[in-house]
């Protein structure tokens, strides 16, 4: 079998292979790349103010308080609560909490939802399930290298990497080196 043979078997079938890594790893970047304050896009986090009838003493603000309080926010059940100081009160929720304000009558509800799908990749793609998924993404990182190496020579020619696949290939190397200089080395 000829080494071009061989060469497009390699790099077509690690890339079929590898299709569903790639697009993971690939939405994920793009995810990462573009994250919030709270440093992901796969969480949606909502912010609502309120006030509420104050002041309310310590001991009025008991287990019957927070579940008015909540009830009129639409939020129905609570995991705790407790006070970080003598005139706050901090409220734990299923996805989200609440910060209140006893004395000035101020609240703000604070609701937290992930996204699904970004959510599943960004996990993986933080590597959190450790363990086998190490050994399976880094043979997804070798593959790629593989993947890059044949595809400079899957044509012949004027196309390829003699021709204008070398101007190609060359921009690809240029570029990175380019930002890198920018943001890194002149800093």
């Amino acid at each position: 079998m000829k080494w071009r043979k061989i060469n497009r078997i390699i790099h077509r079938d690690l890339g079929y292979f590898f299709f569903g890594m790639t697009v993971i790893y690939a939405v994920s970047g793009i995810v990462l790349n573009h994250r919030n304050n709270s440093g992901d896009l796969s969480v949606v986090t909502t912010n609502h103010e309120f006030i509420f009838n104050a002041p309310v003493s310590r001991s009025n603000a008991d287990r019957n308080f927070v579940d008015s309080l909540l009830k009129l926010q639409g939020v129905d059940q609570y995991k705790q609560f407790y006070f970080p100081s003598s005139t706050t009160m901090m409220i734990y929720l299923d996805g989200g909490h609440v910060n209140l304000d006893l004395v000035r009558g101020t609240g703000n509800l604070v609701k937290v939802r992930k996204l699904p799908v970004l959510t599943e990749f960004n996990f993986l793609h933080y590597n959190k399930p450790k363990k086998l998924w190490t050994w399976f993404s880094d043979s997804f990182a070798v593959s790629w290298i593989l993947i890059a190496v044949t595809g400079l020579f899957i044509l012949k020619g004027k196309k390829g990497i003699t021709g204008r696949g070398a101007l190609f290939a060359t921009a690809g190397i240029i570029v990175p080196l380019i930002f890198l200089f920018l943001y890194l080395w002149t800093s």
